[in-house]
Formats: structure tokens, C-alpha cells, sequence
């Protein structure tokens, strides 16, 4: 199977770089277009990828074509990917915000896959939710799902909603989380704490309590019932937070993020 990736980016090279180690490519090097300079000097580095900077050397003998571009270059794309294009290729876009159907409409193809992927997958520790249009086959489903999980874990989505909603949870999410140890870090600080300590202590706190979740079948609400004693220390931080509507605060911001992610949607250049 041979793999080309557009865009050589940070979510590019992300993608690139995890799916270069895929048995799907059974052994060819994985292909990679970028049009920038120093981009391709940076990327003919790695002896795993085979990097183009014209489309017409490496789009028409792809089977399975990752789009990681800006959303806003996206239309101009397609015009020069168009006629380089077959109706055998399975398009995966990675850009946020442009629907299967827009795909469909300008590049002239059927078989589309879109995600929604985060930045965690730069250190092999992503979600990234995947739907399909109904031109896509189940086997064909199975390699794009291979290919993905080579960045972390993915989760195939039944339609496009739920990868609008996927933005307001994971793909922004990775930033509520640092929003979280920021003003942590932020508290530790004003307690006195070294720059290095203050990081060890919040790190380590968001480290170990993922791993506690993980690794066992207890939900959230009850790790934070266990932890929080009746009148201790613990309890006297949720009661403040519960007091400031922290909850439903963070569900907004979740909301405020599905809502772009639909509007952009509909005006994706």
C-alpha cells in the first residue's frame, strides 16, 4: 500500500512519522508533499519518507491520501489536486472544519474519511475520531483505523456531528487540561514553590491521576469521593469550585468549541 501525507507540518509530520512504522506499508517508505523549503529539507532528514514537492510525482500513485493542511489553503488544494486524482483513492483529511461533502464536491471523489485528531498524538498518546462516507468499504475502514492507531487510539464516529463534538472534547481538550495545570502551577508558585518543584508537583498530580483512572474501572466521581474526606482539605477545594460553578463553566467552554467547530463547517476557506 502506498501512503501519501500532504503537508508537512507539525500534524503532518505527526501523522507521518507514527504511520512510516505501519506494516500496511509493508515496507515502502511513506510519502510526503509539502511545498515550503526549509519544510523539505527538514523532512528529507528522516530516511523513512520518500518527500515530494510536486504533486503530480506522488498523488496519482497513492492509495490512501492524508490531507494536513491549513483548512484555509483547502479549496486551493483540490483545484491542483484534482486532476491528479482517481476514484480508487481513499481522501483523510485532518483539517478541521472541512466537510466530507466539500471534499467530495471539489475533488471529485467518493471515498472520504474525516477526523478530528489531537495534539497528543505527538507523542504517540492521541484520540483521534474518524467518520466515513458510505463510498468507503469496511476493510477499507479498518486500514484507514491501522494507519490512525499508529498515533495513539481512535474511535470511528457514526456521522459528522460527532466530529464537531469531538473538537469541543478532544481535539480542544488537550488545552482545558493545560488551562487546568497552568493555573496549578500558577497556585504552587504563589505558595513559595520553585519554578522546577511547582512543575513536579502538577505534572506528576495529572500523571497519576490519569493512570488511576486508566487502570481501573472506577469513575471519576468516585475517585473524587474517595479522595475528598468528609470536611478535609480536599472536600474544602471541590466545595469552592462546586461554589464558582467550575462544572458547567468547563462544559461551556466544550460547547463554545462544538459550536465554532460547526460554524466553520459550514464556511471552511
Amino acid at each position: 500500500m502506498k501512503v501519501l501525507v500532504i503537508g508537512g507540518g507539525n500534524m503532518g509530520l505527526t501523522y507521518s512519522e507514527g504511520m512510516s512504522k505501519s506494516e500496511l506499508l509493508n515496507r515502502r517508505k511513506l510519502m510526503i508533499q509539502d511545498l515550503d523549503s526549509a519544510t523539505l529539507k527538514r523532512l528529507r532528514e528522516n530516511p523513512e519518507f520518500e518527500v515530494y514537492d510536486h504533486l503530480e510525482d506522488c498523488l496519482p500513485i497513492a492509495d490512501i491520501v492524508f490531507i494536513a493542511v491549513k483548512p484555509y489553503h483547502a479549496e486551493e488544494l483540490f483545484k491542483n489536486m484534482r486532476r491528479f486524482v482517481n476514484e480508487q483513492q481513499i481522501i483523510v483529511s485532518l483539517m478541521a472544519g472541512v466537510t466530507i461533502d466539500f471534499i467530495k464536491e471539489h475533488l471529485g471523489l467518493h471515498k472520504i474519511v474525516r477526523t478530528m485528531p489531537n495534539l497528543p498524538a505527538k507523542v504517540g498518546k492521541g484520540v483521534t475520531s474518524f467518520t466515513a462516507s458510505k463510498a468507503v468499504s469496511r476493510v477499507e475502514i479498518l486500514m484507514v483505523r491501522n494507519l490512525l492507531d499508529t498515533t495513539g487510539d481512535s474511535i470511528h464516529v457514526e456521522n459528522e456531528t460527532f466530529i464537531d463534538k469531538s473538537t469541543g472534547i478532544s481535539g480542544s481538550g488537550p488545552a482545558y487540561v493545560f488551562y487546568f495545570m497552568n493555573s496549578m502551577l500558577e497556585a504552587a508558585k504563589a505558595m513559595g514553590f520553585s519554578d522546577n518543584d511547582s512543575r513536579v508537583l502538577v505534572s506528576a498530580t495529572f500523571e497519576g491521576a490519569v493512570t488511576l483512572f486508566n487502570e481501573s474501572n472506577v469513575s471519576a466521581q468516585t475517585w473524587m469521593d474517595r479522595v475528598a474526606s468528609k470536611g478535609g482539605t480536599t472536600r474544602a477545594a471541590l466545595d469552592s469550585m462546586e461554589d464558582d460553578n467550575v462544572k458547567e463553566l468547563i462544559k461551556k467552554a466544550a460547547y463554545s468549541a462544538f459550536n465554532k467547530a460547526v460554524e466553520l463547517g459550514k464556511k471552511p476557506t
